[in-house]
C-alpha cells in the first residue's frame, strides 16, 4: 500500500483522518478552521503527535524525503 504524505492532504481530508481514524477529540470544529490560513498547518502539525507506524496504519506518512 502506498502511503500519502500528510502535506498532500486537504483540510477536510486531514480533519477526517485525525478525528475518525486516529481518534483525536480536541480538534476545533471543521467549519472554524477550514477557511483559515493557519487551519491546514494546525491539522498537519497534529499528525506529528503520532509515531510513523501509527500513521502508516491509516495510510499516511510524515516522510517527505522521497521527494528529494
Amino acid at each position: 500500500m502506498e502511503l500519502t504524505p500528510i502535506v498532500e492532504l486537504g483540510v477536510a481530508e486531514a480533519y477526517a483522518i485525525l478525528a475518525e481514524r486516529l481518534g483525536v477529540t480536541d480538534l476545533p470544529p471543521l467549519k472554524a478552521i477550514e477557511n483559515e490560513d493557519w487551519g491546514r498547518d494546525y491539522l498537519l502539525s497534529r499528525f506529528l503527535e503520532f509515531p510513523g507506524p501509527r500513521l502508516a496504519e491509516v495510510g499516511v506518512t510524515d516522510d517527505s524525503s522521497r521527494d528529494l
